[in-house]
């Protein structure tokens, strides 16, 4: 549960770093992996929404990594903060059991069907936003944004992170 309200609280904090981005800015090529903020953004939510419809067989799982969801980011921040409660809330119904439980699912890039366990693809969902929140930190840095703190420690601090720590 821990991981998924910190995601919850760095993605509001990323969105938040990039509220007064102009368009332009927003869209610019800044030669990260999926180009732009908006491409990097786009691909997290895109991630999200697949894992979470292979997780629970519910919800819109986009057929491709690189999926523009939303070009606009008052609309993408909107989804990602829905997004993020629906991960939150089924975190937090999950059991012991249903953790070390097995499901299957068909991977999106070679059309493949795995079986794993639910604890281990849970640490990847959380890990990968971790990973690709590092690469749009890189962009709100490269287009002159101050730092934005994401470190779990600063997390743990806060009063929602208390709990946790």
């Amino acid at each position: 549960m821990m991981f998924a309200a910190y995601n919850q609280w760095a993605n509001s904090r990323i969105y938040e770093a990039a509220a007064d981005l102009t368009e332009d800015e927003f869209s610019r090529d800044t030669g990260a992996f999926f180009g732009s903020l908006m491409g990097t953004l786009n691909h997290i939510l895109v991630a999200d929404r697949i894992w979470m419809k292979r997780f629970t067989g519910q919800g819109d799982a986009p057929a491709k990594l690189d999926t523009i969801i939303h070009k606009a980011l008052p609309a993408l921040r909107a989804a990602r903060e829905a997004e993020d409660k629906r991960i939150v809330d089924w975190v937090g119904g999950l059991s012991d059991k249903a953790l070390a439980g097995r499901f299957s699912y068909m991977t999106v890039t070679d059309m493949r069907t795995i079986s794993q366990r639910l604890s281990p693809a849970l640490g990847h969902l959380f890990n990968h936003q971790t990973h690709h929140r590092g690469q749009a930190h890189m962009i709100l840095t490269v287009l002159g944004r101050p730092s934005v703190s994401l470190d779990l420690i600063y997390f743990q601090r806060t009063e929602e992170g208390r709990a946790f720590a």
